[in-house]
């Protein structure tokens, strides 16, 4: 017996990581992930790439989250993708415009190689009844998935608890058609989710909302079992446990 838990919303494609992502109608899922997500990522000279925070793998460089990337005709990963203003508008020198925009001359847009450009997993699941919950624990505050950068966004039916997704970790779920993924855990947050970005105000108030009710946690977290095709309105569902 399966259970239907909810039905894909929006999925989200991050080309370059750290800005922008174009959303989609449908997209292929391999075992690294959405083809051609966060594929390419700014570089410095010491291969760091770039990011919200200052790790062993990424470095901070504010001012990416205000830029857009996406590929050309929403082309499945047909070579470097493009950059975009925080108008909308596609840069000529992507290398050049970021070594501007960021005040470096030792960045450049590099395709991953050995070193992987995500964070931890390759699919980053969030729901409406959590994305609500955050809405109101910051009322006046904008609140959408853009904050917290997930992959597919599931609408849920009316009723469902915040955080339902701590629930979905170490089992496994199809998405559509063929997708299976199994949920490993959840993302730790960062400052990232404060910064502006487009339309979004900087606030603080984002990551204390989420330190303090969910012990600064949020989504959940998926390797890829079979890959397949992902369609907004597509089911997730869970095979009944028992």
């Amino acid at each position: 017996m399966a259970a239907h838990v909810g039905v894909i919303e929006r999925l989200w494609r991050y080309p370059i990581k750290s800005t922008g992502g174009e959303r989609l109608r449908s997209v292929a899922v391999d075992e690294r992930g959405m083809v051609g997500d966060r594929l390419f990522a700014v570089r410095d000279a010491e291969g760091k790439f770039g990011s919200g925070k200052n790790t062993r793998r990424f470095r901070r460089m504010d001012g990416l989250l205000h830029l857009g990337s996406r590929y050309p005709n929403n082309a499945p990963e047909p070579g470097p993708p493009e950059l975009l203003d925080p108008h909308g508008n596609v840069v000529a020198d992507p290398t050049a415009y970021l070594r501007d925009h960021l005040g470096r001359e030792d960045v450049e847009l590099a395709r991953e190689g050995e070193i992987s450009h995500f964070d931890q997993l390759p699919l980053s699941v969030l729901t409406t009844a959590t994305l609500d919950r955050m809405r109101r624990e910051v009322p006046g505050v904008p609140v959408d998935e853009r904050r917290f950068r997930p992959n597919i966004l599931v609408r849920t039916p009316p009723g469902t608890p915040p955080f339902v997704e701590d629930e979905w970790i170490g089992r496994e779920a199809t998405v559509g058609a063929t997708l299976r993924i199994e949920f490993l855990r959840s993302s730790e947050r960062c400052v990232m989710t404060n910064q502006a970005q487009q339309d979004l105000p900087h606030s603080p108030l984002i990551l204390r909302a989420i330190a303090r009710m969910h012990d600064n946690r949020l989504d959940a977290l998926a390797r890829i079992v079979t890959p397949g095709t992902v369609h907004v309105g597509d089911r997730l569902v869970f095979e009944r446990e028992g």
